[in-house]
This record gives structure tokens, sequence and C-alpha cells, in this order.
């Protein structure tokens, strides 16, 4: 009886052993393929013109124009002002924002109205860019480091066979988000959808999807997306009209002074 019970407790610990190693294994790809996307190449700096267009589940659209600026300054600090152009109302109001190496980062808004810079609080990042469906933290360069990444399954989109990754903040309170699963095209390490749980980590409350790609001075480039709110359906849809690589923008372009004196920043659009 007891060799029995030995023998049995030495099977167990082989199939507890080898469904560590599966875990592990798992984790330890989703944790290449999400280093994979975040290096993928997208040129030292990038201006891009792009249309907004909010809509509500009935009603017409709401269309706006932004351009967004992009640097990397170095290997894990990137900087990017966005300026929105058209309509009138929201016409001047910017954002800045800088992901440092540590991955920690910094957001300023600027509205032409109150003709101030403001902070954006760390406890803000939830909170709805110009009432779209992008929230601050979306708009942030997220380092796979802050997060654990497991492979939970594969998926097709449109015929091509994804990857689907789970994502869940290694620190609690680090993201607005408990957790995110990724479609990912692990040939092009490119994302192609990406579900948000937020309060219930069961059901996801918001969604983005990529709808067309376009190979840009040898960059692929998402040029058409959308981010749905699923419990309201509002949607936001990004519609790329112009985009352009490697055009040694100064950092000069990404200060708060930039930010605030849109005749510094308007010299430099396409």
């Amino acid at each position: 009886m007891r060799h029995f019970i030995i023998s049995c407790l030495g099977h167990l610990l082989v199939i507890v052993g080898s469904l560590l190693a599966v875990t592990a294994s798992a984790n330890d790809e989703g944790l290449r393929l999400m280093q994979a996307v975040y290096d993928r190449p997208s040129g030292r700096d990038t201006t891009v013109v792009s249309r907004m267009e909010l809509t509500a589940r009935t009603g017409t659209p709401r269309v706006r124009e932004l351009v967004t600026y992009r640097l990397e300054r170095a290997k894990g600090e990137f900087q990017s002002l966005a300026r929105f152009l058209a309509p009138e109302d929201i016409s001047g109001t910017g954002l800045l924002s800088v992901d440092k190496v540590d991955g920690s980062a910094e957001q300023w808004l600027y509205l032409p109205a109150m003709d101030r810079v403001r902070r954006v609080a760390s406890d803000r990042k939830g909170g709805r860019f110009v009432a779209s469906d992008i929230y601050f933290e979306d708009l942030q360069t997220r380092k796979p480091s802050s997060d654990q990444h497991r492979i939970v399954g594969r998926e097709s989109i449109d015929g091509t066979t994804c990857q689907v990754v789970e994502s869940v903040p290694i620190e609690a309170g680090n993201s607005v988000y408990k957790r995110r699963l990724l479609w990912i095209d692990p040939q092009l390490a490119l994302v192609l959808r990406v579900d948000f749980f937020e309060k219930d980590e069961s059901v996801a409350s918001k969604r983005w999807q990529l709808l067309a790609k376009q190979r840009i001075q040898g960059f692929w480039t998402v040029t058409d997306s959308k981010t749905t709110d699923l419990s309201s359906g509002h949607e936001t849809r990004m519609v790329t009209l112009t985009v352009k690589y490697d055009r040694k923008l100064p950092t000069k372009l990404f200060s708060t002074q930039a930010l605030a004196d849109e005749a510094i920043e308007s010299d430099y659009r396409p």
C-alpha cells in the first residue's frame, strides 16, 4: 500500500510539474509576443492627420480632425503631441504625453477656452479624451513589463490566425483595466483586436478593432480602426488621412510651450 501511495504521489508530481511547465511556456511565449508588438518598427518619428468620427447607436456622426506627432527620444521613451484642427468648437485643444523609460507616464491637456495647460492627474487615466471612447490611458505607450501575459488560445480574424493573449497588470491600480485580451497577428506583430475589462473581469466593457492597414514607407500602419463602448454602443472611429515617418521632428515640439502655442506646432503640419 505504501508503494502504491508513493507511486501515485510520484505521478501527481509529474502531472503538476507538466502543467506548471506548460503554464510557464504560455507565459514566456505571451511576453515574447507582446515584446515583438512593442518593438515593431515604426520609425524614429511619426506625423499623422486623422479624422475622428463619434457615433451614437442612433444619430449622425460628429466629425473631428486632428494632427498627432510622435517621437522616440530614447529606447523605451516616447513623446506625443495631439492637436485638434476642426471643428471650431474644439480646434486648438491639445494633449502632450510623455512615456518614460521606467514605465511611468505624464500628460498635459491644453484647452483654448481657458488658455492654460493643466496636468492630467494619474487618477484620471480612465477619463474619456474629448468625450470619445478613447481613454487618456489608451494614448500612452504601455510597456510589456507592466503586465503579466499569457497565451490563452488561437482565433481567426478575417482569415488571419491570431494568438489570443491575456494581459493583467502586475501592480493593482497601475491601469484602469483589470485585464485585456489581445488578438495578435504573429507574422506582422500587429494587434487586430483588443477587449478591455474594467470593473468585471469576465465581461468586456470596451473593444478596439483594426479595420484597415497599409504598408507606408516600409512600416505597417493602422489606417482605420474603431473603439466601441460595449454597453452604450457608442463608437469612436479613427481614419488616417495622411501619415509621414522620419521627418526629423525636433524635441521642442514635445513641450508644454508648443502645446500652449499653436504657432510653434503648426509649422510641422504636413
